[in-house]
């Protein structure tokens, strides 16, 4: 009698075999794709995944001419797209560039820096004509309509683009089963202008255009319009915050990843006053007008300018702006003044930050010949990292959305950047991507923690309500053991633990109050200042001594030490790309 249901088991399996049979033989790698923007040809990503790879799809008109500046426009289109290589990146600011062999002696650092830091440095060709996206999918295997993971970049809202070898997403497509799409968006005074009569935050708007254009296609490439997961890292996972209040109501996306980064991160948001005296200031520079000026007279003549000679004019911030003059600025539309009496999207989220996020900025500045103490660099980690994200989780939790809290342990020798740079910022990304460069040994435990890690993200990915829970994470409850920490002592994890173990000092740290007039002055860096018990002394050949942190006065710090040694050179020209 068990037996009776075999023939029906069988003809199962069969009609599942003959339509993944199906499925192969019908889908041929880099094959032709219509979409909004125009039929797309791709070509096989290599390293032998058999991935798909459609690069440089314009999702948005070129924001150039009369459009700079502007809120972008979708792009539609009927003529063939050749989707083999990267649209250019978006315009950044000149400055930054890879250590030089003695900025790497100064610092004691070796070759091993140089070929990271080379993993995250965009080699690719800038144009304002940017706004361009990125697809990795496999659907001639796994399941029919893939989850989708959509990657925003950080760089401090200055730099940063798709094309960066860090974030290539045929491997994480190819073993997570999961289609990658990645994306542009404007950057400093071109992604947050001030023109009064105009948008602030047009780069939110290039990356909610992004999404949109995501959702109409993705089903073509074998993605899931249904399960779209945004992540990304630093300013990426701030932008992704800040999407999930913007967009409160229409959300698209099924579940949010931030990495190291929140609405509560860095002193964010700008203030409109703040960011129209820097919008002024270069107007003035380049003989355009000013705040007395009529304001469409001094837009089109910024608009005509070239890009560089508007950097050139951009003034440099003030201390306590470790993101520079142009960022996320309040304009009670996509960017808010009062998030912790908001409520975010009701939609599942996973956020963390990594166990030493200071380590990349430490090294940065022994990298130019500054050296602060331990208790700064610890009392930095807490102010910039891991209390926004402390305090994201538990409004989350309030809002009673479905929250993962994690925190990144994992230091491995191919990815040491120095000595005491620990589990630094950015240090998940080539484990997440799964893009460590070939030529860098990695050790079988970091190899498993990759492992983990792509697992968790997909899992997440995949089913955001239950996907991290079926994977073995609690949901977070900062009075449990519900911080799950990955790599640490070389477990890929989990490896579980009160969050208090972390956020003990937070209460010491207002970070999320955007109101400057809530921030108390800091004095000079220079200045002798009594240290107290969540300060500490700086180095005893210099004879300073740190203040006490609060909400952006360690940055103001950090900046007024770095203006000190560099003149003009603001924290963000020194490390800001790694924001």
């Amino acid at each position: 009698m068990r037996f009776s249901t075999l023939p029906f088991v069988l003809s199962i399996i069969s009609v599942h075999a003959k339509e993944l049979l199906s499925r192969q033989s019908e889908w041929q790698v880099g094959q032709p794709v219509s979409t909004s923007s125009g039929p797309v040809t791709g070509h096989d990503a290599g390293n032998d995944t058999k991935v798909s790879e459609y690069l440089g799809i314009p999702f948005a008109e070129p924001p150039i001419g009369k459009f700079r500046f502007a809120a972008p426009r979708k792009f539609v289109g009927t003529a063939q797209l050749n989707g083999t290589k990267f649209g250019p990146s978006c315009q950044v600011k000149p400055g930054s560039s890879s250590p030089t062999p003695d900025e790497l002696a100064k610092a004691n650092l070796t070759a091993e820096t140089a070929i990271v830091d080379n993993l995250f440095t965009d080699h690719n060709q800038v144009n304002e004509d940017c706004l361009y996206l990125n697809v990795w999918t496999k659907p001639q295997v796994g399941e029919k309509k893939k989850a989708v993971l959509v990657w925003i970049y950080g760089g401090a809202f200055n730099t940063g683009s798709s094309s960066i070898n860090a974030y290539n997403g045929r491997n994480l497509a190819a073993l997570e089963d999961v289609v990658v799409v990645s994306l542009n968006y404007r950057l400093n005074i071109f992604g947050f202008p001030a023109h009064p009569n105009g948008t602030y935050n047009v780069a939110f708007l290039d990356q909610r255009l992004a999404i949109e254009w995501v959702r109409d296609n993705i089903e073509k490439f074998g993605g899931d319009p249904s399960r779209i997961t945004i992540f990304g890292q630093s300013a990426g996972a701030s932008s992704i915050d800040f999407y999930t209040y913007a967009w409160e109501s229409d959300p698209i996306a099924s579940g949010f990843i931030m990495e190291s980064g929140t609405v509560f991160s860095w002193g964010l948001p700008n203030s409109a006053s703040t960011t129209t005296a820097a919008w002024f200031s270069t107007s003035q520079k380049l003989g355009c007008g000013n705040s007395t000026s009529p304001p469409n007279s001094v837009l089109s003549c910024m608009q005509s300018k070239s890009p560089e000679e508007i950097y050139a004019a951009i003034p440099s911030g003030p201390a306590s702006e470790i993101l520079g003059s142009f960022g996320p600025t309040i304009d009670n539309n996509i960017v808010f003044s009062n998030y912790s009496d908001r409520a975010p999207a009701n939609v599942p989220i996973l956020l963390g930050n990594n166990d030493y996020e200071a380590g990349l900025f430490r090294t940065e500045f022994s990298m130019h010949g500054i050296e602060l103490s331990e208790t700064f660099w610890t009392d930095f980690n807490l102010q910039e990292f891991t209390c926004p994200c402390s305090d994201r989780a538990n409004s989350s939790i309030a809002a009673k959305v479905p929250t993962w809290r994690y925190r990144y342990m994992g230091v491995y020798p191919n990815l040491e950047i120095s000595p005491k740079a620990g589990a630094w910022h950015g240090a998940e990304i080539p484990l997440i991507f799964n893009t460590t460069p070939e030529n860098m040994s990695s050790t079988p435990e970091e190899i498993a923690t990759g492992k983990y890690i792509r697992g968790a993200w997909s899992a997440f990915a995949k089913d955001p309500s239950d996907g991290l829970t079926k994977y073995g994470w609690p949901k977070y409850d900062p009075t449990q053991d519900t911080l799950v920490r990955i790599g640490r002592k070389d477990i890929p994890g989990p490896s579980l633990i009160n969050p208090y173990r972390y956020d003990a000092d937070c209460p010491f740290f207002n970070v999320s109050s955007t109101d400057p007039s809530k921030f108390p002055d800091v004095p000079d860096y220079g200045a002798n200042v009594t240290p107290t018990g969540t300060g500490g002394e700086a180095p005893s050949a210099t004879g300073l001594t740190i203040a006490p942190f609060s909400s952006a006065n360690s940055a103001s710090t950090l900046n007024s030490r770095a203006v000190g040694v560099f003149g003009s050179t603001s924290l963000m020209m020194i490390f800001g790309r790694h924001f």
